[in-house]
C-alpha cells in the first residue's frame, strides 16, 4: 500500500459509513513499548534508530492486522503527507517532525497504527468509531500479545513496562474517548467538568491532543495514571467518568432546549446560513460551525443520515486535507477561501433545518 492510496481510502474519520454516536466520536487506546537492550529513541545514535526501525517494520508488516497496510519511514513522507496523517490521528505531531530513523506502520482500514522511534520504540494505537472501550482493549491486547512473541519488551516486575517518560510507567497505556460536548461549551460548564475530571485522575485535551485547542467543542478525555492499576481497572474507571460526562452533556442539552431554545436555534440556524453562503472560513470557525450542525442532527433538526457528513468534514476541512485535494500547498488566506468553497458545495443540497422536530431530540 502506498501513502497515496492510503490517503485516498476511507478512514475511521472520513468513511461516511463509520458508525458514530451522538457524543462519543471515537475510542482510542495507545500502548508504549520499548525493546530491551536498546537505548530509548531520544538517546540512540542514528545507526541504532535505523536498526530498530527496520527490525520493527519487518515484524509489524507480518502481523495479520498490518500485513496489507502502509509501512513507511517518516523521511520518505512529504510535509503535506505528514500533516494529513496527523489530522487523521495516525501519527503524532512529534513523530511528524522527528529525525532520521522513525517510521509508522498503518493498517489498511486505518484503525491501527504503530509509530516507531517516536518517544518510545513502539507506540501501538488502535481506534474505533463510537464508545467501544472494551472492544478496542480486547483487540489491542491481542495484538500486543502477538508482538511479545517476537519482541523482548523492557519490563520491570516492580515498575511494569519501562518507558522514556516516567509518567507512562506501569501499564504504559493511554485510553481515551473523543467527545463532542457543544452544550457544555455553550452553557460555559466545561471548565467545571475539566476540574472534576482532573480530580478523578483523568485529563482533558483538545482535538489533536496535548497543547491543542478544543475546536468544534471536541475534547479528548483520557487516563492520566498508568502505574499502580491494571489495564482493566483503568478502563473501568475511565468508562465511569465518560458515562458521567455523557449524562452532563445530555442534561445541558435538555436545559438549553427548555430555558433558552431560541438562542440555541439561532446559533444552529446562523451556522447553517454561513456554511451555505460564507466565502472565507478559518479552520477554527469551520469546526465550530460544523459542531453546531452536528448538534442539530442530535436534536432532530437535521436528518440522522447527515451526521456522517459533519464527521467527515471535521477532518476534510483541515489544512492538510484541503491542500491535498487542491494538489498544491497554499497559504492560510487561500486555504480559508478553499475551505469556504468546499463547505458551500457540501451544504448546497443539505436539507434546511426543521426546528419543529427538535422536541424529539435524540440521546
Amino acid at each position: 500500500m502506498t501513502i497515496g492510496s492510503l490517503i485516498e481510502a476511507p478512514s475511521e474519520f472520513t468513511d461516511s459509513s463509520s458508525g458514530k454516536s451522538a457524543i462519543v466520536l471515537m475510542t482510542r487506546i495507545r500502548l508504549a513499548r520499548n525493546l530491551a537492550g536498546h537505548p530509548f529513541p531520544g538517546w540512540a545514535k542514528p545507526s541504532e534508530r535505523e536498526k530498530v526501525l527496520e527490525s520493527c517494520r519487518s515484524v509489524l508488516i507480518s502481523t495479520p492486522l498490518l500485513k496489507r497496510g502502509l509501512s513507511v519511514g517518516v523521511d520518505e513522507l512529504g510535509e503535506l503527507e505528514r500533516r494529513i496523517l496527523v489530522e487523521r490521528h495516525l501519527i503524532s505531531r512529534e513523530l511528524s517532525g522527528s529525525k532520521q530513523g522513525s517510521g509508522v506502520v498503518i493498517s489498511k482500514d486505518q484503525t491501527v497504527s504503530v509509530m516507531i522511534n517516536e518517544e518510545d520504540h513502539l507506540r501501538i494505537q488502535m481506534m474505533r468509531g463510537g464508545f467501544q472501550l472494551k472492544k478496542v482493549w480486547g483487540a489491542i491486547n491481542e495484538l500486543d500479545s502477538l508482538l511479545e512473541d517476537s519482541f523482548d519488551f523492557a519490563f520491570s516486575p516492580s515498575l511494569g513496562y519501562l518507558t522514556a517518560c516516567p509518567t507512562n510507567l506501569g501499564t504504559a497505556m493511554r485510553a481515551s474517548a473523543m467527545m463532542h460536548l457543544p452544550a457544555l461549551v455553550i452553557a460555559s460548564q466545561m471548565e467545571k467538568v475539566v476540574r472534576a475530571v482532573n480530580q478523578l485522575g483523568m485529563v482533558v485535551r483538545g482535538l489533536f491532543g496535548e497543547g491543542s485547542d478544543a475546536s468544534g467543542s471536541i475534547f479528548q478525555i483520557s487516563n492520566q495514571t498508568t502505574l499502580g492499576e491494571s489495564e482493566e481497572e483503568i478502563l473501568k474507571r475511565l468508562s465511569g467518568v465518560l458515562q458521567s460526562i455523557i449524562e452532563h452533556e445530555l442534561n445541558a442539552r435538555a436545559r438549553l432546549l427548555e430555558s433558552d431554545s431560541g438562542k440555541l436555534f439561532d446559533k444552529i440556524g446562523r451556522a447553517f446560513g454561513i456554511l451555505q453562503n460564507g466565502h472565507v472560513l478559518s479552520s477554527n470557525e469551520a469546526m465550530n460551525l460544523l459542531s453546531l450542525i452536528r448538534l442539530g442532527v442530535d436534536l432532530g433538526i437535521f436528518p440522522e443520515a447527515r451526521r456522517c457528513v459533519t464527521d467527515r468534514l471535521f477532518i476534510e476541512a483541515q489544512p492538510g486535507h484541503l491542500q491535498y485535494a487542491q494538489k498544491a500547498e497554499v497559504d492560510a488566506g487561500q486555504r480559508d477561501l478553499l475551505r469556504a468553497d468546499r463547505l458551500r458545495s457540501e451544504f448546497a443540497n443539505f436539507p434546511r433545518p426543521d426546528f419543529s422536530l427538535s422536541a424529539n431530540g435524540k440521546n
